[in-house]
């Protein structure tokens, strides 16, 4: 069951269309997984729909050199626009499969049309960045074969996980499909998967390795996020 879950703020940025790219992806992809936020997503998007045609009623409502040019009645409209209930084709938007590994695995549609680079290898860890020039936010897809971990690290700015498939866990918790995690400087952990996972990560800054052999990695960390 998803635990994890975008904050308010994050939804409601999401309905404004305020996000990056990246972001906004992420909690795209998290809706389509999770039913309760589907639901609060549905609501605030209604709410701010009609908070906007109340706002646009006003303005020609309150100012009478405008009502007195425009005849706007916002019943007419509506009935104007739904006076006919015929319907264009709806055509079903084609799969994307990658291949990780010998896997073939279908993206999610709100990263199915996204470029991606070539894949890079280390270890039992494979990513490909999702290239949307983001400036200094970054986007990439993180696979890690069974029994595989990413070492123990913190972070110099944000780093959101959106869990795609399979599960892994750390010193926090155990993580599933569809959870949507967002950790920051306040945060040490060490990944784990038994049993493998694909992930959507999205992050500002560098990680900082904490522990043994891989702490000789920080001084050129800015290269490798």
């Amino acid at each position: 069951m998803i635990k994890h879950h975008p904050s308010e703020e994050l939804l409601n940025e999401y309905v404004e269309a305020s996000l990056p790219v990246s972001m906004s992806a992420a909690v795209a992809m998290h809706i389509e997984m999770c039913g309760e936020c589907a639901a609060k997503v549905a609501t605030l998007t209604d709410q701010k729909a009609e908070a906007c045609f109340e706002g646009i009623h006003s303005k020609f409502t309150e100012h009478d050199d405008i009502a007195d040019v425009v005849d706007f009645n916002f019943d007419n409209m509506i009935n104007a626009i739904t006076v006919n209930d015929a319907i264009d084709e709806v055509k079903s938007t084609p799969k994307t499969t990658i291949n990780i590994k010998g896997k073939s695995v279908v993206l999610p549609r709100a990263i199915s049309n996204m470029p991606t680079s070539s894949w890079s290898n280390i270890g039992k860890l494979s990513r490909s960045r999702i290239e949307l020039d983001e400036g200094k936010v970054r986007a990439s897809l993180l696979n890690i074969e069974p029994g595989g971990s990413v070492p123990e690290h913190t972070h110099k700015g944000f780093e959101l996980t959106l869990l795609l498939s399979g599960s892994f866990k750390d010193d926090m918790g155990e993580y599933v499909a569809g959870d949507f995690i967002v950790l920051d400087g306040e945060h040490t952990h060490q990944p784990v998967s038994d049993d493998g996972c694909l992930c959507f990560t999205v992050s500002d800054d560098a990680q900082h390795f904490t522990q043994g052999i891989n702490k000789l990695l920080n001084p050129i960390a800015q290269f490798l996020y």
